[in-house]
């Protein structure tokens, strides 16, 4: 079993993703702003490079089935920072989902089990759309 170490450097890149979803939101709220897009977007991306690291993170984004969503959420970062943000959003959550489609089976799980909120997630209909999308991809 391979264990998870949580030093300083993967706290602090836990915290920067965090602030970069935060700010990502804050910009959708505020009807597009692009500077709490692109400051979202620049805290999101260096905050996953701390958390798993810079070798890691290359490997993860230059994968040749990964191109295809490295490439749109690439050119929906550089549509935010030019002034497009509507346009951007959509290239990024597009890329997105295709980046991190491998980690929705693990988040179905997760959602099931929370104490509270869990049995909506444990519903037949829900869990019949996560159904549809378990294994087919694996993580990083």
């Amino acid at each position: 079993m391979v264990s998870f170490e949580m030093n300083d450097i993967k706290k602090i890149g836990i915290g920067l993703t965090g602030f970069g979803i935060f700010f990502s939101f804050l910009g959708v709220i505020f009807f597009f702003d692009k500077g709490l897009l692109a400051m979202g977007n620049i805290l999101f991306l260096s905050g996953v490079m701390l958390t798993i690291g810079l070798k890691s993170t290359m490997q993860f984004f230059t994968k040749p089935k990964n191109y295809k969503g490295t490439a749109s959420f690439g050119v929906g970062f550089f549509l935010v920072l030019i002034g497009w943000p509507i346009f951007g959003m959509i290239f990024e959550t597009y890329g997105f989902m295709v980046l991190f489609s491998g980690f929705w089976p693990t988040i179905a799980v997760f959602l099931q089990r929370l104490p509270v909120i869990g049995w909506i997630f444990q519903q037949p209909f829900v869990t019949w759309i996560f159904d549809r999308y378990r294994g087919k991809r694996v993580p990083v």
